[in-house]
């Protein structure tokens, strides 16, 4: 009993995954053969056997666009091709019931751009303009699609393997399966699937712990890590982080547990083209250069942003030499020829095995979001599936599927109904408001369309809609706290609905202000509302509580902040006095030296000597302390009236 509610504990809390337990380390493995799917062969309804049939209905696994008549190798560009212009057109075409397009004539309609214009990437106006763009597109559609229906072609759908890896313990519940998503692992480690647990256990890193600086520089402890950067519409946003973990000591002696970021940096350059889409240079590509000022300033941002991303690159050429993996995300000709195009200190290469794209949807490039798609890569996923069940349910269904006559080669999907085309219409549309966190806008479209609130997202299939299967489930993923307590309280959501991995809303937020919305949730609805209990929500709490916790956890933070920057204010006080008396040295009230008296040196020039020597992430310390010294320096002087 008390090893039970020991594991169940451990599964409780995030679980990271170069810091597992030992508890889920020993006897871990690999479930079955059926986690790799085969590349060349799809296996037919005859052939196939209920674990696959199974496995499909757990995990979508399938590597082709039937709507666009794309297949890929690979799940990352499909997922890539789900979020780009071509994809999201041919769905509104089909709904609108127009004749879609293949790549190739997508690819001459938009005068190939090279920048998103479905603002995926960009502001919420440049949303609006790339859907003005889009809708454009459809209009004009109408006047090719006699071409379209006459140039089609079908591709055969190749499968592809999932991006999560599923292991198996035999401390856990026979439901009960842990994953870690499969980019983690190196080529060479994914092709002896036999040893991947053992590669797991390898993976594991003694965590570091944080050390007070004390007015004196704290050397950084060499441990292994990786690269992370995303480019798009202007944005560009990289960082070198550590993968063992720093604990740090909170008050009480408590320990957590936080990433350590070695390096970041973000850029923003205006090179998207308003109100009509694509950047500049795509632009200029395809119609020939303009002579606006706007299009003169987006060249230069274009150029400005390339030399900045590159420099940079350069400066961290020896830390991304030694990274691990390198994740990425450059969608785009433009962004990809910036990271990856031949140049001089070239830092990035196309064919570098330890390159990865990022096996989940991401958002715009800034710091909070690379942050988070490294939380979401090195968390453990936790699922619990009846595997029993859904076989009886797989064997069935392959009963009753077998066909009396041969189906032709090419089966054709049968037509949606109204009410299929309206769930997926709407949602798109819930999403989308969810994800840019439009409460009001929100609350408006579901009481206009009477959408009720046990609404599930559309098609449930989909690897997106298979984790969050409702507002609730998606508001709680994106840790959205406001979003999470107005679905709650304003649109009587339900908590206790569980995803096809058995996990509640509650269970899948991320951060303490998300699930601090459901406790005050709970205290604000009563008791006798939901059954909290199955909810997986822990006692309610006032808001007045929730606010007064943050707050005190705010003001510990810039206490450690406020101490931490006077201690290294004084250590650089200190470090320039030494270095002035170093190099003045009085003898009878006269400067040693018979020569003629030295040039005093201007302040960029011993800015430049102090900084000589020091890595790029120890000159940005620095350049910060001096405007901070400066800052307080005028205050001080304004306070005293000077």
């Amino acid at each position: 009993m008390a090893a039970d509610s020991r594991i169940e504990e451990l599964l409780k809390r995030p679980l990271y995954v170069y810091d597992l337990p030992q508890e889920l380390l020993s006897g871990i493995a690999l479930k079955g053969d059926d986690q790799t799917v085969p590349v060349k062969e799809e296996p037919t309804p005859e052939t196939k056997t209920p674990s696959d049939e199974a496995q499909e209905h757990a995990i979508a696994t399938s590597t082709s666009c039937a709507l666009c008549k794309v297949s890929f190798a690979h799940v990352q560009d499909q997922r890539e091709h789900v979020r780009s212009d071509h994809h999201k057109y041919n769905v509104r075409a089909q709904l609108r019931g127009n004749a879609v397009l293949d790549e190739l004539q997508f690819t001459k309609a938009i005068g190939e751009l090279d920048e998103s214009i479905s603002g995926s990437e960009s502001s919420e106006e440049e949303e609006e303009d790339g859907a003005d763009q889009l809708t454009t597109l459809l209009k004009r559609q109408a006047k090719i699609s006699q071409v379209v229906e006459e140039g089609q072609e079908s591709s055969t759908p190749k499968p592809g393997k999932h991006p999560l890896l599923w292991f198996s313990n035999p401390v856990l519940p026979t439901n009960t399966s842990l994953g870690v998503y499969r980019a983690l692992f190196t080529n060479a480690e994914q092709d002896e699937p036999r040893h991947l647990a053992g590669s797991l256990t390898k993976k594991q890193l003694t965590p570091i712990y944080a050390q007070k600086s004390n007015g004196q520089p704290q050397p950084q402890t060499p441990s292994p890590h990786i690269f992370m950067c995303m480019i798009g519409g202007g944005h560009f946003a990289a960082m070198l982080v550590s993968l063992a973990p720093e604990i740090h000591r909170k008050q009480g002696g408590i320990e957590e547990r936080q990433a350590r970021v070695i390096a970041h940096k973000t850029y923003h350059r205006y090179t998207t083209r308003r109100k009509q889409g694509g950047s500049q240079s795509a632009n200029d590509a395809s119609k020939g250069a303009a002579h606006s000022a706007g299009s003169s300033l987006r060249r230069y941002n274009e150029a400005t942003l390339e030399k900045e991303i590159r420099e940079l690159l350069q400066d961290w050429r020896q830390q991304i030499n030694e990274a691990q993996l390198l994740f990425v995300r450059a969608a785009g000709s433009t962004n990809r020829r910036i990271l990856f195009g031949q140049h001089e200190g070239q830092a990035l290469k196309q064919n570098d095995p330890r390159l990865r794209g990022f096996p989940f949807s991401t958002r715009r490039a800034t710091q909070n979001e690379l942050m988070r798609c490294f939380k979401e890569l090195t968390r453990v996923k936790v699922s619990q599936i009846d595997e029993a069940a859904l076989a009886a349910a797989a064997a069935k269904q392959q009963e009753a599927s077998k066909p009396s006559t041969p189906k032709p080669q090419q089966p054709q999907k049968p037509k949606l109904s109204k009410e299929e085309e309206a769930a997926i219409m709407h949602t798109t549309q819930i999403q989308a408001l969810i994800r840019r966190s439009k409460i009001p806008a929100l609350m408006s479209y579901l009481t206009k369309n009477e959408i009720p609130p046990t609404f599930t997202f559309q098609p449930s299939d989909v690897q997106q809609n298979f984790r969050c299967p409702t507002p609730l489930h998606l508001a709680s993923n994106l840790d959205a706290p406001a979003m999470v307590s107005a679905l709650l309280t304003k649109t009587n959501a339900n908590p206790t609905t569980t995803n096809s991995e058995g996990r509640t809303p509650f269970e899948l937020a991320g951060d303490r202000a998300t699930r601090d919305a459901f406790r005050v949730a709970r205290h604000d609805l009563g008791e006798s509302k939901w059954d909290w209990e199955a909810a997986k929500i822990p006692p309610g709490i006032s808001k007045a509580e929730s606010d007064a916790r943050s707050q005190r956890e705010r003001q510990t933070a810039e206490e450690e902040e406020t101490n931490r920057r006077k201690a290294e204010m004084d250590r650089l006080r200190q470090e320039e006095e030494a270095a002035a008396a170093s190099r003045v040295t009085k003898k009878g009230g006269r400067t040693l030296g018979a020569g003629p008296p030295s040039v005093e040196k201007t302040a960029q020039e011993r800015r430049e000597e102090e900084a000589r020597g020091m890595t790029p992430e120890m000159r940005m310390r620095l350049e910060r302390e001096r405007r901070a010294r400066a800052a307080e320096e005028r205050i001080r002087r304004m306070q005293q009236g000077q």
